[in-house]
């Protein structure tokens, strides 16, 4: 089967597409999956370089999220069937409640093997059955992308004011989830032609950040005060003018770093208007689980900007670095 890896160093330089030998199985409590369409994440793209988790060993298969059919199961084996199709988890150990500290420390892709390769075998308890209507490709986007916007959003209710970052996956995914929930919704972005698709998928406001870099207080006047929820993307590079825009009592996920992780800051906001900030990491098997039940209800598609054949990572990875994306960059078998 082929596999991606990276071997002897970190870049795009020392990924190799390889020929391997599948994987044995599946044995007791095992199934075995034929991949079938990968998904691209931020963490994907630091995991590569070395910025995330400088001390892997190599080789080791990156990414973490992607969509499999059943193909076998082993022994014992209830919650899947063959002919399933399912996503690996990220966290595998992280079932349901709290993250415990190997719930945070064994994730995909890092430093556990990722998906990114042809065929799989893991514990069934560690995929989740995928909704029917959704394609392999907008399939591979739940496991993370999907799951940390509707693990920002928890207890999103009707009439509530939300701020998404950008134009990437999660911020896509939890504008059309705080949309379905029936919040308003008011996005960040650099340009007018991704203004416009984010108005289309439902945003109620667009704000360009490169021409208002206070972009903080138009939130905070647009809101009437400030908005209830932020999903925050960026980081230590954003977090000012988030701090900015949230209501007193509100509350910011902090989720990503895409526009850097260290950075001086002023705690005082967070003191004077009790914000609660909450770091999200993705979520739990039963989260996913959840999200996938509710999407069945709510059949919401996930915005996908690019398909790239499996040989095509770094292509993939070029696309996703651009910044150019509106949603998500995948891969297809």
């Amino acid at each position: 089967m082929q596999a991606w890896r990276v071997q002897g160093g970190f870049g795009l330089d020392h990924l190799e597409l390889v020929d391997l030998d599948e994987p044995e199985g599946p044995g007791p409590g095992e199934v075995r999956l034929q991949m079938r369409a990968w998904s691209l994440n931020y963490r994907d793209q630091l995991m590569i370089g070395g910025s995330y988790d400088p001390r892997l060993a190599f080789p080791w298969i990156p990414l973490s999220d992607g969509v499999g059919e059943v193909i076998a199961v082993g022994e014992g084996v209830e919650r899947i069937s063959v002919g399933d199709r399912v996503c690996p988890t990220f966290s595998p150990s992280w079932i349901a409640g709290p993250p415990d500290p190997e719930a945070v420390r064994r994730t995909r892709g890092g430093p556990i093997p990722g998906v990114l390769a042809q065929i799989l075998v893991l514990p069934a308890d560690e995929v989740v059955a995928v909704p029917a209507h959704l394609t392999d490709v907008e399939a591979a986007t739940l496991p993370c992308a999907a799951l940390t916007a509707w693990s920002a959003l928890e207890g999103c209710q009707p009439g509530e004011t939300v701020l998404v970052l950008g134009s990437g996956g999660v911020s896509v995914w939890a504008l059309q989830l705080a949309q379905r929930f029936g919040a308003r919704v008011v996005a960040t972005t650099s340009t007018h032609e991704k203004a416009e698709q984010l108005v289309a998928l439902g945003a109620d406001e667009v704000i360009l950040r490169r021409s208002d870099p206070r972009w903080g207080q138009t939130v905070r006047r647009w809101s009437g005060g400030g908005v209830d929820r932020v999903i925050e993307v960026g980081g230590a590079g954003t977090l000012a003018q988030s701090l900015d825009a949230v209501r007193v009592g509100g509350t910011v996920a902090l989720i990503g770093v895409v526009a850097g992780a260290q950075q001086p800051l002023s705690v005082l906001p967070i003191l004077m208007k009790q914000i609660r900030c909450q770091g999200i990491f993705v979520g739990s098997r039963h989260g996913l689980e959840a999200l996938c039940r509710a999407l069945v209800v709510h059949p919401l598609r996930p915005v996908v900007d690019r398909i790239f054949p499996l040989g095509a990572l770094p292509e993939a990875l070029s696309a996703l670095a651009s910044g150019q994306h509106v949603g998500k960059i995948c891969l297809e078998a």
